[in-house]
């Protein structure tokens, strides 16, 4: 599917935030199937009439089927500066997940060290350090529950390889759809409930404060969590 306007959260002329559809990759992988980096690079070239492409900085990245606000850099220089914010930790990321079981506690911190299998692609936590692992750190509160579902706003400090969705497994709460790290079924869309909701940080050259906010997915069932 191509990228449109509506798909557009944020844009000025040197970063566009898109939001980010489940099932869409956002970089060019062994599936071959067409990146989100590519379809924003047709969509400024066919916008601003660049039949030479476009430049676009992939400055973060979103699991496959996670939704959610996902930003590049339309400039070289913004990507740098991008980069360093991140790498700084001077970007808040605010994600909403929609889980089964109730957390014991209400809100909380967990700190993980996390490992990844690059032959299975699956990443697993440890509580103490362990070779090859990778800290990883997030805050999480419980907003409510609807029909049997909970739902829980997550900031992570870090920004570890399905960090999230092995850190709220591990806790006992593993996200609805997501059957790789323990919900018992998997979603025949290919998505799971885990929406990348906000992005907030400093302008890297305007230097003026940005609130990048991504609306929840209309699919009969995410969209009824809008209201908290």
């Amino acid at each position: 599917m191509a990228v449109t306007d509506k798909d557009v959260l944020f844009e000025d002329n040197h970063l566009i935030a898109i939001c980010k559809r489940a099932g869409d990759i956002v970089q060019v992988d062994e599936t071959r199937d067409e990146p989100l980096e590519d379809m924003v690079k047709r969509y400024i070239a066919a916008k601003y009439n660049k039949p030479n492409s476009a430049f676009l900085g992939v400055v973060h990245r979103l699991d496959r089927p996670v939704s959610g606000v996902i930003l590049f850099a339309k400039t070289s220089k913004a990507l740098e500066r991008m980069n360093a914010l991140f790498k700084n930790r001077e970007v808040k990321k605010t994600y909403w997940a929609v889980v089964r079981n109730r957390p014991v506690k209400p809100s909380g911190t967990l700190i993980h060290w996390l490992v990844k299998n690059p032959k299975t692609n699956v990443v697993t936590a440890h509580n103490t350090e362990v070779p090859g692992s990778q800290r990883a750190e997030l805050s999480y509160r419980l907003l409510g529950e609807l029909g049997g579902y909970y739902l829980i706003e997550v900031d992570p400090l870090t920004g570890r390889s399905h960090q999230i969705r092995v850190q709220l497994s591990t806790m006992g709460c593993p996200i609805v759809g997501d059957n790789k790290y323990g919900y018992p079924r998997g979603s025949r869309k290919g998505s799971i409930c885990l929406h990348a909701r906000r992005l907030q940080f400093i302008h890297p050259v305007k230097k003026e404060p940005v609130n990048i906010f991504a609306k929840l997915p209309v699919d009969g069932f995410w969209e009824r969590f809008e209201a908290f």
